[in-house]
């Protein structure tokens, strides 16, 4: 809580650990080595329980009232019960405790001195306030500097190539931020990584928990659903925090090898062939026309809508408008120039 306010944050993370000692953890694919053609030649092997963070914040003396207090709340979930980052997202929205903001991040970051006031002022800077949703890409740790850089805007989108990923829209950056603008200006889309909002936000726009084993679509999603809930979307002036972000080839686990071990599936294929369904609620909900509610219903597959209408777009302005807005052609599958976006345009 600030002292001049009383405001409160609520800090929903994800994190994808490995402790306990009902089973071995695995780390997945680790580079041992070049083969003659240069690439890298990898194994799968053994590794030590991670450290439990919170058990050992919460048992730190200088911590511990903090717990002891309620201010830090964890669900742990097995990795036999896991069911992807968009139920993480949604388990932790449960922890919400009445907290004025509710910021969602994903897991190692680095804060910026201040941060948490420097948000609130950001967000309270918007035209839209209260109903403003602060989103972008972190950088990465290097360079960070403590925070203070011009934040990416997220202003920019395509429909994946990849039969893995089903055509489903990704999101990315575009645009140049403005320097020196008064107050931050409106973009496309919500990161599913980090945003920053009054936490009235969970009652307009809940996390849908009948997602499991999604990744892509998420965040279109989560954009359309939050702009046509009268929520407009704002790129932070600054970058205040960093988030570390860690590539297959450093060996550890993805959520999507937590799927395959569970079914005794190597590799993420199995993840694949789940998530071929699920995304299909998604895509019904962005308007793919080959995923109409009749599509569903003739292949059998009901159940990816269920509580559909309770997890679907708001009533303020309507998807159409978004769609226009960002220059989305779902029907022929592209992605426009977003110029008011880039360029920093709508206040």
């Amino acid at each position: 809580a600030t002292r001049q306010t009383q405001d409160k944050i609520f800090v929903g993370a994800v994190v994808q650990n490995c402790f306990g000692i009902e089973y071995t953890c695995k780390t997945g694919a680790q580079v041992v080595g070049k083969d003659k053609q240069g690439r890298d030649m990898t194994k799968v092997s053994d590794a030590p329980p991670d450290p439990n963070g919170i058990a050992d914040f919460c048992g730190d003396p200088e911590y511990k009232k903090y717990c002891d207090s309620g201010q830090v709340r964890a669900i742990y979930v097995n990795e036999t019960e896991s069911l992807g980052p968009a139920m993480g997202r949604y388990y932790a929205s449960k922890l919400w405790g009445g907290e004025t903001f509710y910021f969602q991040a994903d897991s190692h970051l680095m804060f910026a001195q201040d941060w948490d006031t420097k948000y609130i002022a950001e967000a309270k800077a918007t035209k839209n306030y209260p109903k403003s949703v602060l989103s972008s890409y972190p950088p990465g740790f290097a360079g960070f500097g403590g925070g203070g850089s011009a934040g990416p805007r997220l202003c920019s989108c395509q429909f994946s190539p990849h039969e893995v990923e089903h055509h489903i829209i990704r999101i990315n950056t575009g645009g140049v931020p403005k320097k020196d603008a008064p107050r931050p200006t409106q973009i496309a889309f919500i990161a599913a990584g980090f945003f920053f909002a009054r936490a009235e936000f969970l009652k307009d726009v809940p996390f849908d928990p009948f997602l499991p084993w999604c990744f892509m679509g998420e965040e279109i999603a989560l954009s359309m659903r939050a702009w046509t809930s009268g929520w407009d979307i704002y790129a932070p002036r600054v970058n205040l925090i960093a988030h570390e972000y860690r590539p297959g080839r450093m060996g550890l686990p993805k959520f999507w090898g937590s799927v395959g071990r569970t079914y005794g599936r190597s590799g993420p294929g199995f993840n694949t062939v789940l998530q071929i369904e699920m995304i299909k609620r998604l895509k019904h909900l962005i308007g793919y026309p080959e995923v109409s509610r009749e599509a569903i219903e003739q292949q059998g597959n009901e159940f990816v809508l269920t509580e559909f209408e309770h997890y679907s777009m708001g009533t303020e302005r309507t998807a159409e408008a978004y769609l226009e807005l960002t220059e989305i052609d779902v029907k022929n599958q592209r992605c426009g120039h977003i110029t008011w976006c880039g360029q920093g345009e709508l206040e």
